[in-house]
């Protein structure tokens, strides 16, 4: 599929003819935004020579589309995905190839076996950008530069795409307490610059972070407290990616700091990651993928009031380079598995993920699921009962089958991955008969959708 791309300046008119892989509903109304924000952007420059480089970036992007992986068969029930997004069938969509091909293989849960993260007890906040138009900036955040909700072929749901140089937080997160988990997927353009900056993730004190926007080190002036965790898709050589971490306590310069590698997402066939972040009081833990990057016992300043979350963008060597991020998912709390299973009897998680309308348990699942063998391991006698419970999406009997074999698949991963006695375990499924938030927001469904374990 082809798009047009139309730029007005007086009376002149010329178009641009590409493939591409995102996907964006008013080619006009996103081609305006670029010349306005061009111009904003770059004062000293003449038109045309603006022009110029938008059409030579614009050819050097695009690459072959890959084939879209085959989806697994639908258990029966129209499940919403934790980022997907409800799109206008009659909305029309052109498909511009920019972004990343995504990975066809797909990683296993024996894959993730060093992966530990536990995310938090508790959903408070869930964006997958469903509410927002295509070609528009989230109505829920704010930003000083420019960005646009799109979507990304081969991939669910919407993406929000980072324009040039500057801070993007989501207005709705106002706390951030002493154990909570920050989790989203990143995606980049395909042959993104060594040269262009870090994608920064931001965890600091503000008091108005619309007053004094700057990249980072402007946030509220003098008051300015907090910590960045920065990410690049590739090294000098383009066979690692970095992460840097930066401490900040007023305005001068950061009191602590490292940078390191980790495995590389630039390559064409796998420019997607997932980025997990865990909080425990002082201590930080980053991971992409599978792949701890950070383990930092002091991290976090246990006097600062962390309120704001953005993601900071240093800015693009390369006019078409784009970062993305998409799912995001903040939680908080720190689940205590051994006693809330063994002497209140009851433990319940959201961390244990499925493929959408599919029993099949995401990867990512791993660090909850050795969490939980590790309660039986130490606890040889202790028999459990595992319920699988969904949201209210779907009709209720294809959600009461889904909810029984997402038990069964946990009885089966414990069995199987941790050598747990399946005799020690039994599983029934309620599926949305007993919600634990309302089923009217993202956040009370994410919650909703939780595998329960309760002693026998």
């Amino acid at each position: 599929m082809y798009i047009k791309l139309t730029f007005l300046l007086g009376f002149t008119y010329f178009s641009l003819i590409a493939k591409a892989q995102i996907r964006i509903t008013d080619p006009g109304k996103v081609a305006e935004r670029q010349v306005e924000n061009r111009a904003n952007q770059k004062v000293n420059q003449t038109i045309d020579k603006g022009f110029d480089k938008v059409e030579e970036g614009i050819g050097s992007i695009f690459k072959k589309k890959d084939k879209k992986p085959k989806e697994e068969p639908s258990s029966g029930k129209n499940e919403k995905p934790d980022n997907a997004s409800n799109e206008n069938e009659n909305t029309r969509i052109a498909e511009s190839e920019t972004v990343a091909s995504v990975s066809t293989e797909k990683p296993t849960l024996k894959s993730y076996s060093k992966f530990d993260f536990i995310p938090g007890e508790k959903v408070v906040a869930v964006e997958d950008f469903s509410q927002d138009a295509i070609g528009d900036f989230p109505a829920k955040w704010n930003t000083n530069s420019a960005g646009e909700v799109v979507t990304i072929a081969g991939t669910e749901g919407k993406w929000l795409m980072l324009g040039p140089e500057g801070v993007f937080y989501p207005e709705f997160v106002t706390k951030l307490p002493e154990n909570f988990t920050l989790e989203f997927n990143l995606a980049t353009t395909s042959d993104f610059s060594y040269y262009s900056g870090f994608m920064r993730t931001v965890f600091a004190e503000v008091t108005n972070p619309a007053k004094n926007f700057s990249v980072w080190k402007g946030f509220d002036g003098d008051k300015q407290r907090g910590l960045e965790l920065g990410l690049h898709p590739k090294d000098a050589g383009g066979q690692q990616g970095i992460a840097n971490f930066n401490v900040f306590e007023g305005p001068a310069e950061s009191i602590m700091k490292n940078e390191k590698s980790f495995p590389a997402f630039h390559v064409p066939e796998h420019n997607v990651v997932k980025v997990s972040i865990w909080r425990q009081k002082s201590r930080l833990r980053l991971y992409v993928d599978d792949f701890k990057v950070w383990d930092l016992p002091k991290a976090f300043n246990t006097t600062t009031n962390y309120n704001f979350i953005a993601f900071s963008n240093q800015g693009y060597h390369v006019e078409t380079d784009r970062y993305f991020i998409s799912n995001i998912r903040l939680a908080v709390g720190a689940p205590d598995t051994r006693n809330k299973l063994i002497t209140e009897g009851k433990f319940s998680t959201t961390g244990i993920l499925f493929d959408v309308n599919s029993a099949t348990i995401k990867p990512e699942s791993y660090g909850v699921l050795k969490d939980i063998a590790n309660v039986f391991t130490e606890n040889p006698t202790v028999k459990v009962k595992v319920i699988g419970h969904t949201d209210s999406d779907g009709d209720d009997a294809g959600n009461l089958v889904l909810s029984k074999k997402r038990s069964e698949s946990v009885k089966e991963a414990l069995a199987k991955d941790f050598g747990i006695d399946k005799s020690r375990l039994e599983t029934d499924g309620k599926g949305e008969s007993i919600p634990v938030s309302p089923n009217t927001t993202a956040e009370g469904k994410a919650n909703n959708r939780r595998v329960e374990f309760i002693k026998l």
